[in-house]
């Protein structure tokens, strides 16, 4: 076999597992609401079970739940029907993987949980099997066909029911509108849990990286500011810098729509009084919420007094693109 056959048959899998995922799109319908539906109004966990490659897919979808929000855990069927059972309660939600549906270590455990008193969604690719008519909810992941040239080990599919994991955990995230404080509380090892729990004093840029200018500098001179710095950003300070205001990017663009001279207008006539502001000492992750509530990426960083202290934008708080301490 020739690196370009091994290439062809590589990208081929691909292909078809792209296929697979991109088919569950027009099989979204009512049955998607009522899922979430279900999974909101329950005051329990979101327990989910599978055998063989779906288990693992499960374990994977609980992470993925649980590190976004929503509590959920991992339910082995065989492990269940031998006493793990008594982690189910009525308030929990049962999510059961099987491509085919007729998983017998599973259809068994289907009854007893329902018996319980716990509702039951079913991901499955055989809407006419014994696990769709066990449950309350199907939710189709079928696909055309599996990666695997013998059409036996599970490709494709198990793909696809990963997606639609990954599917309903960010519309969950959505509804319950998780941020990334919240993240960050999960996540306390993580990357991004170790960056928001720094303060603002480590990110904010200090001295001559402020973009700032006085109250009686004219509108020429303060575009000039902003656009020398690249924050989309200027803050008016007076003769003891303290803060005054501030003018963005956004300021200037509607200015220009409303036709005003600013050619012949200050800083001072511009400018947003009594902007938000945030302390050097705040944790990120507040300043992030901040930024998130009011959909702003710069914040001015003062001090008791309000004197200009740093400038702080949500890049360098999520770390994209060059990444500063102190501006150094």
């Amino acid at each position: 076999m020739t690196s370009q056959s091994i290439i062809e048959q590589a990208a081929d899998v691909l292909k078809i597992e792209a296929e697979g995922i991109l088919g569950l799109v027009a099989k979204m319908d009512g049955r998607f609401n009522e899922m979430v539906d279900l999974i909101l109004s329950a005051t329990g966990r979101i327990i989910v079970g599978g055998i063989g490659k779906s288990g693992i897919v499960a374990r994977k979808i609980v992470a993925t739940l649980n590190s976004t929000g929503t509590r959920s855990l991992f339910l082995h069927p065989v492990e269940a029907m031998h006493g793990d059972l008594g982690i189910v309660d009525p308030d929990d939600v049962f999510i059961a993987l099987s491509s085919s549906g007729e998983t017998d270590e599973l259809n068994i455990l289907v009854p007893s949980i329902r018996n319980i008193g716990c509702r039951v969604i079913a991901f499955t690719g055989n809407l006419e099997s014994t696990l769709a008519r066990e449950s309350h909810v199907v939710i189709d992941v079928g696909v055309d066909k599996e990666a695997c040239p013998l059409g036996l080990a599970p490709t494709a599919s198990t793909t696809a029911m990963l997606a639609m994991g990954d599917a309903l955990a960010v519309v969950l995230i959505n509804l319950k509108k998780f941020k990334s404080s919240d993240f960050k509380k999960v996540h306390p090892g993580g990357r991004l849990g170790q960056r928001l729990a720094n303060r603002v004093r480590d990110f904010m840029l200090t001295g001559d990286l402020i973009p700032m200018v006085s109250i009686g500098t004219s509108m020429a001179r303060t575009i000039g500011e902003i656009d020398r710095h690249g924050l989309g950003v200027a803050f008016i300070v007076d003769t003891d810098n303290i803060l005054s205001g501030i003018i963005t990017d956004g300021d200037i663009r509607r200015g220009v729509a409303k036709q005003l001279d600013f050619s012949r207008m200050s800083a001072a006539e511009v400018m947003t009084q009594d902007p938000r502001t945030i302390d050097p000492e705040i944790p990120a992750y507040d300043a992030l919420n901040l930024m998130e509530k009011y959909q702003i990426t710069v914040l001015p960083v003062t001090d008791r007094t309000g004197a200009v202290k740093g400038i702080l934008h949500l890049h360098d708080v999520l770390g994209k693109g060059d990444f500063k301490f102190n501006g150094t």
